[in-house]
């Protein structure tokens, strides 16, 4: 494993390693030969993106989504980039049910809310809830990595347990969107439920 410059080293728990594996083979937390030339990328990046190429495979989209047969499925990235190249390399010359995986990266949510899933980066901690206010109703699979993200409203948020990545799930934010989220998911990661607004 590759340890972080803190000393640390992050994994994926045993489960998903054994179930991904034989799922979605190819992938970067079981080939780590695609981006073995990121070596600047922390492992814990790379599990994450691992991680977002099977959460798109696990999660049904309504079909309204796409306008057309040749429409591309889209992960976008909102913030800063903390994958490098790690998340384009998962996705060449990979498909969703036909449809082209394609990454796009940018600051503004305007430029992302035709994506499927929204990897929203730890950089847009400070504005959260209107990040998710602004997605709202867009079919969209938001996946944050802060404290809080998935009560705020998210529907997956990645979490460190004893140095391991985790995700979490909100069920309703996931049905507020019409999204479909295999039992397998369910089964892997920790359900959380939206917060009360005070």
């Amino acid at each position: 494993m590759q340890s972080l410059n803190q000393g640390k080293t992050f994994r994926a728990p045993r489960a998903w390693l054994s179930i991904f594996f034989f799922l979605a083979a190819g992938a970067l937390a079981f080939a780590p030969e695609k981006v073995r030339a990121q070596a600047e990328v922390p492992k814990e990046y790379e599990i994450k993106a691992a991680f977002l190429f099977h959460f798109a495979q696990f999660v049904e989209w309504p079909s309204m989504d796409f306008t057309n047969a040749n429409d591309p499925f889209v992960i976008g990235v909102l913030g800063e980039n903390p994958f490098g190249n790690a998340l384009d390399e998962i996705v060449k010359g990979e498909s969703i049910n036909g449809r082209t995986l394609t990454v796009q990266y940018s600051r503004r949510v305007d430029d992302l809310k035709d994506c499927q899933i929204v990897f929203v980066s730890k950089s847009e901690k400070s504005r959260l809830s209107r990040i998710l206010a602004e997605l709202n109703r867009k079919n969209i699979l938001t996946v944050g990595e802060c404290d809080g993200f998935a009560q705020l409203g998210g529907v997956m948020n990645f979490y460190l347990e004893n140095d391991t990545v985790h995700f979490e799930i909100n069920p309703d934010a996931a049905a507020r969107e019409k999204l479909k989220i295999s039992s397998l998911l369910f089964r892997l990661g920790k359900i959380v439920t939206t917060r009360p607004k005070n």
